[in-house]
């Protein structure tokens, strides 16, 4: 690697103050890692917990856990990414968030990697006193560490467009894959219309999904869902003076009996116990969005018991589901325009990108340097 040899990252210092802009010394690659220069780096809603303080987490570090970028260095033993294509450098690529250590419990006894007990996330529990510094992609560069599961972005897929899911969709294809799928001719009810509830609904039209029903607001979230063509039925609960009333609305749309599928992606507590009520008799509630702990929440477990449902939870996401996502962009950008949820901020803009993801005026914020 040739040229510049520092890099400008973001870096949360402390709980509950701003965030700084620092520089550090870009190392060389490490043996089995390389090099990235970040061009995209998103803005999850897991970031604002993080910033407040909401996980236990290391600080100093740098923030962001989802990217996309080129290669800039090639460390030794580096030569090919995941799915074995050749790797070189000015290579666009997206790499899985986090490393799960291979060893303990979960990883080698329960085939659940996602659980892993160490597992290091790049932009959550790398702290700048482990170095290398730049573990986060906020940042103009990251380096990438031995094990990263590391794809090769998808040809002709504009960058915006992967990002716009580039946690939410493998998280969605970790949901849908392993824990409940989609199956052909469900009508599926997807609460939430942030970037992970889109995900969902996303997801279910391409699995063949009879209807997609998001409930969810603002308004101007659904009515971005609708412009992309995601979702069949968007219903606003989020401003609605009667909950209950949509509600009924939603089951209306199901045709009356509740959905096959309800899919939790709101991250807000009650939306758990609202969501046991869309479910037909015999169906199943498959809860992703409660992902940090937001709380208790009352519900009536009778609801589980005379609706005979499967109630399931699913957590994160694992280098294989990137690479599933990587591989289906093509067929996501072919019938959604996951582009127009995208709003662009420059790297030191990354406190009005915050903000933005706060109020909800944004659907997804990516930094861009």
């Amino acid at each position: 690697m040739t040229g510049v040899r520092t890099g400008r990252a973001v870096v949360l210092e402390e709980f509950g103050r701003p965030l700084s802009l620092r520089e550090f010394a870009i190392p060389p690659a490490p043996d089995g890692g390389m090099i990235v220069a970040c061009g995209h780096g998103g803005v999850c809603g897991t970031d604002l917990h993080l910033c407040q303080g909401h996980l236990a987490i290391p600080t100093p570090l740098v923030l962001g856990h989802e990217g996309l970028g080129v290669v800039r260095e090639l460390g030794p033993g580096t030569h090919r990414d995941a799915t074995g294509a050749e790797l070189a450098a000015g290579d666009a690529v997206m790499w899985a968030s986090s490393i799960a250590c291979g060893v303990c419990p979960p990883c080698r006894l329960h085939r659940e990697p996602t659980l892993c007990e160490n597992r290091r996330t790049y932009g959550v529990n790398r702290s700048l006193n482990d170095g290398p510094e730049l573990a986060g992609s906020w940042a103009d560069h990251i380096v990438l560490h031995p094990g990263t599961t590391v794809v090769k972005a998808a040809e002709g897929v504009d960058p915006l467009a992967a990002m716009s899911l580039a946690c939410a969709g493998p998280t969605v294809v970790h949901a849908l894959c392993e824990r409940r799928p989609v199956r052909l001719g469900e009508v599926v009810v997807v609460q939430g219309s942030g970037p992970v509830g889109l995900a969902a609904a996303a997801f279910a039209q391409l699995a063949g999904a009879a209807k997609v029903i998001l409930v969810g607001g603002p308004a101007e979230r659904l009515e971005r869902a609708a412009r992309a063509g995601i979702g069949d039925v968007h219903l606003d609960i989020a401003d609605a003076d009667e909950p209950e009333r949509v509600l009924a609305e939603v089951r209306a749309a199901t045709g009356g009996a509740g959905a096959d599928l309800v899919i939790e992606c709101a991250g807000v507590p009650a939306a758990v116990a609202q969501g046991l009520t869309l479910a037909r008799r015999g169906g199943s509630y498959l809860v992703i969005g409660q992902y940090t702990d937001a709380g208790d929440t009352l519900i009536n477990p009778h609801q589980i018991v005379h609706r005979q449902l499967d109630v399931i939870g699913s957590w994160a996401f694992t280098g294989a589901h990137l690479v599933e996502y990587v591989r289906l962009l093509p067929a996501l950008t072919a019938r959604f325009d996951l582009a127009s949820l995208v709003t662009s901020f420059p790297l030191e803009r990354h406190a009005d990108a915050l903000a933005a993801v706060a109020d909800g005026s944004v659907m997804k914020a990516v930094l861009t340097s």
